[in-house]
């Protein structure tokens, strides 16, 4: 009996398993005894028939569906909800909400000074023993800025304190460095040298960060002389880092600190190698911390390592580098020893930034050195001239865009370059400019820099030169600090001339006449176009230009003497008058001209104040015809002491 209720139940099981269990036999048995029905949604036929059964049976409302919300419920659900993931997210999150809200009030430029203090006391009051931790934020940071900007000395000393233990961290912050450099901007001299001392040893590794490399820049240019030394000095050699007490003596520049140190000058330019090439490579050029230690690691490293620099140097980067004094410098030498290939970068990389560079004061002299330098005149008249062609007027009044003009109608000229400029436009690495590289001790030649980056006299040169002295090796120096191998009057003729330049140039100091002449900077261009430029290069191909001009000048000066005192006649006015004067000395045929449209019978009129210089250069003149010209009507006047005329430039006696 109870074998034969085992046996079915066993029976039972094996059939359910087989079922539930993949066998094929079962499911080919169902599959070709199945009858075709109706039931699509694969539901067991029980299920179907007890659902059909209750028809009548009231369906149950859908407990998942929720109502839709609103476009506005939605984007406040959202807000909610990033606002409690950020809750979780930032330890100071409810502070910094608060101090938000303070900020959008003390940051209001028609808020009383006693109400904005008391909110920056406020938030510095909230902020205590936090300050360190909530610097990093983008917020707070802004908030702190404030803060240090109209706080009291008392409460911003109180913040220096607090952040000083952690200013290297916040240093490379995104957002903490501008709080880093408003703190320098507004510490005192005690605080400032405690801040630089602080950074020894870190200099190096600053510079190679994108963000640090900001704090150590802003850090050099609030220094002194010997706080730039001190942030210099590690980045000369192991041993200056390490020791800091050697950073302390006052050096010249880096030739001298070699010398007093006893150091050696392989090891100080392989160390110095190790720390620019890194930053090269990152493309970090734009500060003058890093220009000063280009430049002299030029002046010191060999000949192919001083190349290899340059390379990297010629290109977009360089755009980026010439807005310094030592940068421009930088410029300067990649055009003078850059290859063709390497000066084709330097323009193209310029491309679209003319403008800015041409009004830059140290970035004007890489174009004036470009001017001076590069053979392919096509290109430079490409790229070069046809955006100052575009800007030509505003660049002629510009103190500093005119300066390229004015290098190709009068080239070096003393009269618009400083020493410093030419002494910079002359600037060579001697270890590219000699044959090999080298003294007759092996040691390679060096360039002198000064702590202020600015040009000396000669014998303290910033110009590079062999320290031997041998006169084969300066002249050849000098050769290569000359440029190119076009013959520079050949070049200066396919710039100035053929490019259309000088024709631009007259049709603009034409319609612009006056303004120029009235100009402190725009006289200066007009004289030397009216001129016809140094060597009358612009005579034989524009003469009948020029003659325009002379007779435009002419005719403001022919204008009637106004009553008006505000309207100020143009040999009356103080920088017209003079460049007219310097015109008629220097010019005859515009000397003539001003003589019959303007002058001839009114020179009594103009006897007295400025317009009696012009008058008075008549007879001063070294030509004689313009002399005899004006001797005639002006001898009276000098007779009577109507005209007075200095006696070293009393009229000489023609006969």
């Amino acid at each position: 009996m109870a074998a034969e209720n085992q046996q079915p139940k066993k029976f039972k099981k094996r059939k359910h398993g087989k079922v539930d269990a993949r066998s094929p036999t079962t499911k080919k048995a169902k599959l070709v005894s199945a009858k075709p029905s109706s039931n699509k949604g694969g539901k067991p036929p029980q299920l179907q028939q007890r659902k059909q059964h209750d028809p009548s049976k009231p369906k149950k409302p859908d407990a998942g569906k929720e109502k839709p919300l609103t476009k506005k419920e939605r984007r406040q659900r959202a807000k909610e909800l990033a606002e409690l993931r950020k809750k979780k997210r930032k330890r100071h999150y409810t502070l910094e909400q608060e101090l938000a809200s303070l900020w959008e009030k003390m940051r209001q430029h028609n808020i009383a000074k006693e109400d904005r203090s008391r909110l920056v006391s406020e938030a510095l009051t909230k902020m205590k023993g936090k300050i360190s931790e909530i610097a990093a934020s983008h917020v707070s940071s802004r908030v702190l800025q404030t803060c240090v900007k109209y706080c009291s000395q008392a409460e911003r000393d109180a913040v220096y304190e607090e952040l000083q233990p952690h200013f290297l961290t916040l240093a490379c912050n995104t957002y903490a460095v501008h709080l880093v450099n408003k703190m320098l901007d507004n510490a005192s001299k005690k605080q400032l040298a405690g801040f630089i001392s602080s950074l020894h040893g870190h200099v190096a590794s600053l510079l190679r960060h994108m963000v640090g490399s900001v704090v150590v820049e802003h850090a050099y240019q609030l220094g002194n002389a010997s706080q730039k030394q001190e942030l210099l000095m590690e980045l000369y050699s192991t041993e200056l880092q390490l020791f800091k007490d050697l950073v302390t003596t006052k050096y010249s520049g880096l030739e001298e600190v070699i010398s007093k140190l006893g150091l050696q000058k392989a090891s100080v330019a392989r160390h110095m190698s190790s720390v620019i090439q890194p930053i090269l490579e990152k493309g970090i050029v734009d500060h003058s911390i890093i220009h000063r230690v280009l430049l002299e690691y030029l002046g010191i490293t060999d000949k192919s390592s001083a190349a290899d620099v340059l390379q990297q140097l010629s290109g977009a980067l360089l755009v980026r580098m010439i807005h310094t004094g030592e940068g421009s410098r930088i410029g300067i030498l990649c055009v003078k020893h850059g290859s063709a290939k390497e000066r084709k970068k330097i323009l193209k990389g310029m491309k679209g930034h003319v403008s800015k560079i041409a009004h830059d004061q140290c970035g004007t002299l890489v174009l004036v050195s470009l001017f001076s330098v590069v053979d392919d005149t096509k290109l430079v008249t490409k790229i070069v001239i046809r955006e100052l062609q575009a800007i030509l007027k505003e660049a002629v009044l510009d103190k500093n865009a005119r300066r390229p003009l004015l290098q190709l109608l009068h080239p070096n000229c003393s009269r618009y370059f400083s020493p410093n400029d030419l002494s910079s436009l002359n600037l060579a690495v001697a270890s590219l400019s000699s044959k090999d590289g080298s003294d007759a001790h092996g040691e390679t030649k060096s360039a002198h820099v000064t702590d202020t980056g600015k040009a000396r006299n000669n014998d303290d040169a910033e110009m590079i030169e062999d320290e031997a002295g041998e006169d084969e090796n300066h002249e050849e120096a000098s050769r290569a600090a000359e440029g190119g191998k076009k013959d520079p009057s050949l070049r200066r003729q396919e710039l100035l001339i053929n490019s259309g330049l000088a024709e631009s140039l007259i049709n603009v100091c034409i319609e612009n006449a006056e303004e120029l002449l009235t100009s402190n900077f725009g006289k200066e261009v007009l004289y030397e176009v009216a001129t016809g430029g140094a060597g009358g290069i612009l005579l034989p191909t524009l003469g009948d230009k020029l003659s325009s001009l002379h007779e435009a000048i002419a005719a403001l000066a022919a204008n009637p003497k106004s009553e008006d005192a505000e309207e100020e006649h143009v040999l009356e006015n103080f920088h017209s008058s003079r460049t007219i004067r310097k015109l008629v000395l220097d010019c005859p045929a515009f000397a003539s001209t001003l003589w019959e449209k303007a002058l001839k019978g009114n020179c009594g009129t103009w006897a007295q104040g400025h317009s009696s210089k012009v008058v008075s250069a008549f007879l001063e003149s070294s030509d004689t015809k313009v002399r005899k010209l004006a001797k005639k009507e002006l001898q009276p006047l000098v007779d009577g002491g109507m005209l007075k005329i200095p006696e070293t430039k009393q009229p000489k006696n023609d006969n």
